[in-house]
């Protein structure tokens, strides 16, 4: 067995340069906003039409060896349940599947979705199954919170994690969270959800991600590109559109237009890291204030592995098997990275590609920096 021990030290050091800059010669910022142009449909959505999640508990299986043991037996009383639809009868005291698995499996009916479209879903272990790698989802009903009268979507399907874990001789590799993965298009709809939206000649348009900005362009390209529609933002979050001529009547041609209408939308310094397969997203608008990092790793490697011995001639004794442990320390050396005034997204790349972190290493890195102050944006870790 293989266990890889990183211990990470990173040293911060903020470098004040702002009295160093001349106070003559400056360009004042310009107002107009700045940025690629998006549709309306694109950053918000009608008044009363939303998603609804679904969910239900299923099994897995499939699984070559990784599934529920025998102390998570919920997996193995799914499958004597379900085969004892079919007159197979099992005991369960007996049983010892090792390829199935019991999940938690989720999804989100779209609005407008009709029976016969599908949706992705989403597969989570609830026992201790070491992977639901190459696993298959037994058809699974889906309902929403609080309402298990009728499926609105039946799932089932083969299971892609987007990473693996390899075990062998009591080593172990793994790459990225094997216990989560996804059924693309793995669920069809069986019912629908009822829509219900108001056009009293007035309806509010409601920003997926809420902001004062957004919602003042939002307003005011409706005014200046529909003149016979006109529109007020309410608050960060919502803009009431009303027709000049008092009636609506046709809702969703008004609609159609008010969806083409493009805006520039003021987007807010945002750094998303997901940690199940290490992806870090940064947005282009993040300022970085100057900073050094300095990086360096110890690494212990503990290597375990088995050696027959065999006894000596004519002693009487038998073959054992001993168990060997070998410990291997290596302390690389420190890196050191430089963050200068006024830099960019691509000049932290540059000083992450020297440092030659690694996606463990470099969320704590961004996260120390946004705590120390040198990175002005909000995390957001999935």
């Amino acid at each position: 067995m293989m266990r890889l021990t990183t211990v990470v030290f990173a040293a911060l050091l903020a470098l004040m340069v702002s009295a160093q800059l001349p106070s003559v010669g400056l360009v004042p910022p310009s107002d107009e906003p700045t940025g690629p142009l998006v549709r309306i449909k694109d950053i918000a959505r009608l008044r009363g039409v939303r998603s609804n999640q679904l969910m239900n508990v299923g099994v897995v299986v499939g699984l070559e060896g990784t599934g529920d043991s025998r102390n998570s037996p919920g997996a193995q009383t799914a499958i004597a349940n379900m085969v004892k639809e079919f007159g197979i009868s099992l005991d369960l005291s007996q049983l010892n599947l090792k390829n199935v698995a019991l999940v938690l499996v989720t999804a989100e009916l779209p609005p407008f979705a009709r029976p016969g479209n599908r949706i992705d879903v989403t597969v989570s272990s609830i026992g201790d199954a070491k992977s639901l790698q190459g696993g298959f989802l037994i058809q699974t009903p889906l309902y929403p919170a609080g309402d298990k009268s009728r499926a609105y979507a039946v799932a089932m399907g083969p299971i892609s994690i987007g990473g693996f874990n390899v075990q062998q001789g009591g080593s172990k590799v793994q790459k990225n969270h094997v216990n989560v993965g996804t059924i693309p298009s793995g669920a069809i709809v069986e019912r629908g959800v009822d829509t219900q939206y108001e056009f009293n000649g007035r309806f509010v348009l409601e920003l997926m991600d809420p902001d004062f900005t957004t919602a003042e362009r939002i307003a005011g390209a409706i005014n200046e590109q529909l003149p016979d529609l006109g529109a007020v933002a309410m608050d960060g979050g919502g803009v009431e559109v009303f027709s000049r001529e008092g009636i609506i009547v046709d809702p969703v041609s008004v609609l159609a237009r008010i969806e083409s209408v493009e805006v520039i939308p003021d987007t807010p310094a945002v750094i998303v890291i997901n940690e199940r397969t290490g992806t870090i997203v940064v947005g282009g608008n993040v300022k970085i204030a100057p900073a050094m990092v300095a990086h360096g790793g110890l690494t212990v490697r503990i290597n375990q592995y088995n050696e027959v011995i065999q006894p000596l001639p004519f002693s009487g004794g038998d073959t054992a098997l001993q168990q060997n442990t070998e410990v291997v320390g290596k302390e690389d050396r420190v890196s050191i990275g430089v963050v200068n005034p006024n830099a960019t997204i691509e000049d932290l790349a540059k000083v992450f590609r020297t440092l030659k972190v690694s996606p463990t290493t470099l969320i704590a890195i961004l996260q120390d920096l946004r705590a120390q102050g040198s990175i002005k944006a909000r995390i957001i870790i999935r």
